[in-house]
């Protein structure tokens, strides 16, 4: 085991990383990594459990870097711990994986993208619930900044960690007082903090973030908790180099090579100590699978694709322990309130917090789960940055956006989610489906349980009638010709509810002697771009019913 010296010995050889790594970059942030050394050194070099050889090993400790512009002192951390060999001096080139903030492609050392500030304590909450479903041990740390904790997504997280007596959850704020542009909001006022985080129901614990023994000591203590802990560093920006320590103006600027021989003229060089990394314990965990019973539904019965997407969900549910249905405090609208009548256990409530919810659902889904988080799809706008980060995170779950549309009408325009299919079909390598009634609800939703990426379902309010039978197969990137002619002067092409309004509008038509072809775009993205344009050379025109 490491003692207080050496771990000092590897703070100082990470702060010399940091800084050569960015002044070789031309850029980065060293002066937020130099504050955050003896932190990296503590739990890297001494509190952590994991596999060095196994990125995978699904006990190994988690530690997330939600201040990801310090991401140089976690590269330098990976590095001297011999998890990675790429070479820092190759920070921000086009040839390197080590990216100016966090992104999941190091030899998976590295989870979820972060430095979209705000977001690393949910996934953090999604870590550990994943550990606590799994009986597993294992300890998630999450290193905050002090600019970061104004996002209320931190303050989502701060109320749904004592909710769920996640005490395997250990949050770290490294308050150095300095912020991009000057002091952050409450500086060097630890005792604010404390007030703060205390509020919520958090282990609350105070130290000096450069003192080893004080970090070890509260990270002891924090193993022993009964609930969620969050410490407060305090430490200073820049920390080891008098020119830089606490001074304004050096943040996101790298130092020049004579500014790095001065600092290194400050900062010790010793040899690296023999570290040997404490290997997890492992625990045997086993999904358990069953037969899938599916559900029969009657041509022209009036159902709604929301009340379809849940018994469909409880259904996968009840065949796979590795699904769970997350819901923002609707689930009795969305209906994945199902889920929670037939296995609570794979049911978590989110309370009225979408960026929460879905940072949770990247951490599940990392961890081995397949999330289903579902709320009203006007609400998912605000989780728009949560969205993108888990899509470059290469996030894999599912989203449902019920009371899509105009078609809610009595609730009003700021209920209406008009901007969803825009917001999923932007995400890189999403799946967009717009199912038109119960069955191809249930075709749908059946189908992303074994596809990669973020999916995204439209489900709406009003009740639909049947109008496909239930072993109607829906392929990706295609779509149905539901009426067809050979003297159709337009194509209608409807999704969702949509479609019904398309089919009425064809009956009218067709009354008046005019012919027209109606397509059901189920799937929105992927898209049969080829079979659309064939379409639109057979007719005069296109019309889209959105």
């Amino acid at each position: 085991m490491v003692n207080i010296k050496q771990l000092q010995d590897i703070a100082n050889l990470l702060r010399r990383d940091s800084i050569e790594s960015t002044t070789s970059a031309g850029s980065g942030h060293p002066t937020s990594c130099l504050s955050a050394a003896e932190i990296m050194s503590s739990l890297f070099f001494h509190q952590m459990s994991y596999d060095t050889k196994n990125p995978e090993n699904p006990d190994n400790d988690e530690f997330i870097l939600s201040k990801g512009h310090a991401a140089p002192i976690l590269y330098a951390a990976l590095k001297r711990a011999g998890c990675i060999k790429d070479d820092l001096n190759k920070l921000r080139k086009l040839s390197s994986n080590l990216e100016g903030h966090p992104v999941p492609h190091i030899n998976n050392w590295i989870k979820i993208a972060s430095g979209s500030l705000g977001q690393g304590l949910s996934v953090g909450i999604g870590f550990v619930l994943a550990a606590k479903l799994q009986n597993r041990k294992f300890k998630t740390y999450v290193l905050l900044g002090d600019s970061e904790v104004s996002e209320g997504s931190i303050y989502e997280a701060l109320q749904l960690a004592p909710k769920y007596n996640l005490n395997n959850l250990i949050a770290i704020l490294d308050a150095n007082r300095l912020g991009q542009t000057g002091p952050t909001l409450l500086q060097h006022n630890v005792k604010e903090y404390k007030s703060r985080f205390s509020s919520f129901g958090w282990n609350t614990l105070i130290i000096d973030g450069h003192n080893i023994k004080q970090i070890l000591n509260a990270l002891n203590k924090s193993e022993k908790a009964k609930k969620p802990t969050i410490i407060i560093a305090k430490t200073y920006k820049g920390h080891g180099v008098s020119f830089l320590e606490n001074k304004e103006g050096w943040h996101g600027r790298a130092l020049s090579k004579e500014e790095m021989l001065k600092a290194f003229n400050e900062i010790q060089n010793p040899k690296m100590p023999a570290v040997k990394i404490k290997k997890p314990k492992k625990i045997n965990y086993t999904i358990k699978k069953s037969k899938l019973k599916l559900i029969n539904y009657d041509i022209g019965d009036n159902i709604t694709t929301r009340e379809s997407y849940g018994k469909t969900l409880s259904s996968l549910a009840l065949s796979d322990s590795s699904i769970l249905a997350l819901d923002a405090e609707v689930s009795n609208s969305t209906h994945s309130e199902e889920v929670k009548k037939k296995t609570p256990e794979q049911f978590i409530e989110t309370y009225i917090a979408e960026q929460d919810m879905i940072g949770i659902s990247l951490g599940l889904s990392k961890k081995g789960f397949k999330p289903y988080a579902s709320t009203f799809s006007s609400f998912l706008s605000r989780a728009h940055d949560q969205l993108r980060m888990s899509a470059i995170s290469n996030a894999n779950f599912t989203i449902c956006g019920s009371h899509s549309g105009v078609s809610i009408g009595e609730d009003g325009s700021s209920q209406m989610g008009l901007e969803d299919i825009a917001i999923f079909r932007d995400l890189p390598n999403s799946i967009v489906l717009y199912p038109s009634d119960a069955p191809s609800t249930q075709s749908l939703l059946l189908q992303t349980e074994k596809l990669k990426g973020i999916k995204y379902i439209r489900t709406t309010r009003p009740k639909t009638k049947v109008i496909y039978k239930n072993n109607e197969k829906f392929p990706l990137a295609d779509f149905k010709i539901l009426k067809k002619s050979n003297k159709d002067k337009a194509v209608l092409i409807g999704a969702g509810i949509t479609l019904h309004e398309a089919l009425k509008a064809y009956d009218i038509l067709k009354a008046k002697g005019i012919s027209i072809r109606v397509i059901d775009l189920y799937s929105i993205a992927p898209l049969d771009i080829k079979t659309l344009k064939q379409a639109a050379m057979e007719t005069k025109a296109i019309i889209t019913v959105e």
